[in-house]
């Protein structure tokens, strides 16, 4: 096992053979992960109706996944840095495949507070893409990041393919069939894990991390200020897209009379688009527009695309502004990522990750709760007009943090 735990030492010593095998790890292990995500969370709404649930059951649901995401991920991201990225993306496949059997078993007897139970404790331990992305960021140099972090991208958006039709197509088995499946695709994800994974954060930063307190990463960071307005990115890009997973199945059952497979198969679109933008389109456009103008229009285009779900009535423009949305977050998901990164210290690559991955998760546990408040209580379209507003945020963000940027380079 030397050669799975040796660790590979800074990014510029990563030799092209090492950066390619910690780039099919990631993605394999991205992928399989997301999977497991995608089979499941798309149906969730449906989930919670056959077991007495409301829109706002729903929300209360993923808030709580995303609250106790939001917990643990600072201290997932700290322990990675101390300890190395493998343990944590180990345990974190691990802890799914238990979450997952969990939800098995409440499909199958109906118990809504044993759904609960699954999704907090698949909370608390998904650190995983986290600990990808610092893994990915050791061992890859400022020009190519945005390029490996589309790899992420492209692992989470053919899992979002693959789930949500897995999930369509097996749902007619039984309920509790294609959580099972997720449980066991995650339990493949950690052997290959365990079997290829190499550890890519070097001893020696393994111990400056240790002299550091949990937020030296905020408190120490040589770019304060633009760390803040990517953590601010990080909040208002989630806010956005859980209005997705919240309020979309429940509005096309509502307007357009789709049940569980076609809401699968509509999340299969929004992966496939993530898939194509970041895994072959993200790297060349970023070059060739520059990383802050491509993440504005991203975000344009996703303010739009939840403008069209608000409105639409049928089905064919339903579906434009789904395509809308998963192109815009196509473009976010990988452009915020590679810029947490670009304003870390090499020592706090999984700290300043976790931090911007726990702001998302902030998004994460407040946006679901509000959304199935605003679906209940106000209209169906509220919650879709607020992701609008947070997409435009997101906008302004860009905007702010690419003049920082030039001043930074000025100085």
């Amino acid at each position: 096992m030397a050669a799975e735990t040796a660790s590979v030492g800074a990014a510029a010593q990563a030799t092209p053979g090492l950066v390619r095998r910690v780039e099919a790890v990631v993605f394999l292990t991205v992928f399989l992960d997301l999977v497991g995500f995608g089979i499941v969370i798309p149906m969730l709404p449906f989930y919670v109706q056959s077991m007495g649930g409301s829109a706002r059951t729903v929300g209360i649901l993923l808030g709580c996944f995303s609250l106790t995401q939001l917990l643990a991920t600072p201290l997932l991201g700290r322990y990675s840095d101390r300890h190395g990225r493998r343990a944590v993306i180990l345990l974190s496949l691990l802890a799914n495949a238990v979450a997952m059997g969990l939800f098995a078993l409440a499909s199958f007897e109906r118990m809504l507070p044993l759904l609960f139970a699954s999704r907090i404790l698949a909370g608390a331990t998904s650190g995983n893409i986290a600990a990808c992305q610092a893994a990915l960021a050791d061992v890859t140099t400022k020009q190519t990041r945005a390029k490996a972090m589309g790899r992420i991208g492209a692992g989470i958006g053919l899992g979002m393919v693959l789930g949500p039709t897995l999930g369509g197509l097996f749902s007619g088995l039984g309920a509790w069939v294609p959580p099972l499946l997720a449980g066991g695709l995650a339990l493949v994800g950690f052997a290959g894990a365990l079997v290829a994974m190499p550890e890519t954060h070097p001893a020696e930063l393994r111990v400056a991390a240790k002299a550091q307190t949990r937020w030296s990463a905020l408190q120490d960071s040589p770019r304060r200020k633009a760390l803040g307005m990517v953590l601010g990115l990080f909040f208002a890009v989630f806010l956005a897209m859980t209005t997705l997973q919240v309020a979309f199945a429940l509005l096309v059952q509502a307007r357009l009379g789709w049940g569980s497979k076609e809401v699968g198969y509509t999340f299969a679109v929004v992966g496939g688009l993530g898939l194509i933008i970041q895994g072959g389109l993200i790297g060349p456009l970023a070059r060739a527009v520059g990383e802050f103008r491509l993440l504005i229009t991203g975000a344009l285009i996703l303010a739009g695309g939840m403008v069209g779900l608000a409105v639409s009535q049928q089905a064919i423009p339903m579906m434009a502004s789904v395509v809308l949305v998963g192109a815009g977050m196509g473009f976010l998901q990988p452009l915020i990522s590679s810029l947490a990164s670009q304003v870390a210290t090499p020592a706090q690559q999984g700290a300043v990750l976790g931090l911007a991955q726990s702001c998302g998760g902030l998004a994460r546990t407040v946006g679901p709760v509000a959304s199935g408040w605003m679906y209940a209580s106000w209209s169906t379209q509220a919650p879709f007009l607020t992701g609008m507003v947070s997409a435009l945020a997101a906008a302004g963000l860009g905007v702010l943090l690419s003049r920082e940027s030039l001043e930074d380079a000025g100085r």
